[in-house]
């Protein structure tokens, strides 16, 4: 099992920039690990309101990654605790749940990865207690419509810089910040790999795009300045003029024509209701 385990692992070439491309059966081992993921953030809504508590999201969480029959690939990462991260307001990534209570119009993005039969899942969205102020309800729809301009930048023979460049063009354009500090990352069986996905850059300038890479897309995009500060607790990362910040995240594969995003929400919820 282990020695098979291992061989499946480095199937596929590198490119020169260390990038796996993959084989066209690994696509079917995503669209698992990543449908797992998506159908767990669907169902997660229903638990966030104002006087809930982002412990007891993540607990839900928990939950149902286990009755999926999937593994938690964050639970024990580097000494990480949780089965999601919960960033809330001026939270920019990596927000650790605990006792904090929602309130009337917090935003929050909530972020899963889970591992099915060895291949990673990971996805985030943006979700509302209660109804947003309108400046949090327009950062969304910018942060969600960024997320999506990058991803029809993916395909063959366009490069990174063209998708960062897609993402940051279309949120300075609407007056608000991406954050450089944080970027997307490839991924497969393993959790992060290269390359680094940047969510800003000139158009034709990093690596070339080619069919069988797969990597996340997950800007995070503040209504003020770009600038983050890592907490204490090291993980933690929030905007250092205290603005609102907002992530959206999809895991991607390169196809032939184009790209297949492997987390899209099976209930059509991925951008948040507050109806």
């Amino acid at each position: 099992m282990e020695m098979s385990f291992l061989k499946d692992q480095h199937r596929g070439r590198l490119t020169r920039d260390g990038i796996r491309i993959h084989e066209p059966q690994d696509f079917e081992g995503m669209r698992k690990a990543g449908r797992v993921a998506a159908e767990i953030l669907d169902a997660i809504g229903e638990h966030v309101f104002p006087g809930q508590t982002t412990a007891a999201i993540d607990a839900e969480i928990e939950r149902m990654v286990k009755e999926a029959g999937a593994v938690s690939a964050t639970i024990g990462y580097r000494g990480y605790q949780h089965a999601s991260c919960i960033s809330v307001n001026h939270v920019v990534c990596h927000g650790i749940p605990g006792p904090k209570v929602l309130k009337e119009g917090d935003i929050l993005n909530i972020d899963v990865t889970v591992i099915v039969d060895g291949w990673y899942g990971d996805t985030s969205r943006m979700y509302v207690a209660g109804k947003p102020s309108r400046k949090a309800e327009r950062l969304i729809r910018v942060t969600h419509d960024a997320l999506f301009k990058g991803i029809e930048a993916v395909r063959p023979g366009n490069t990174f810089g063209d998708i960062g460049h897609a993402i940051q063009s279309f949120v300075e354009a609407h007056r608000m910040s991406v954050v450089r500090d944080f970027c997307g990352h490839g991924l497969g069986r393993v959790f992060h790999a290269p390359p680094n996905v940047l969510h800003y850059g000139r158009p034709g300038t990093g690596p070339v795009l080619e069919e069988g890479m797969f990597f996340t897309i997950e800007p995070m995009v503040n209504l003020g300045r770009p600038e983050t500060k890592v907490l204490a607790d090291d993980w933690t990362a929030v905007t250092r003029d205290k603005s609102l910040s907002a992530q959206f995240e999809h895991s991607i594969g390169v196809t032939a024509d184009g790209c297949e995003i492997f987390t899209l929400s099976p209930a059509g919820k991925f951008y948040p209701s507050w109806d």
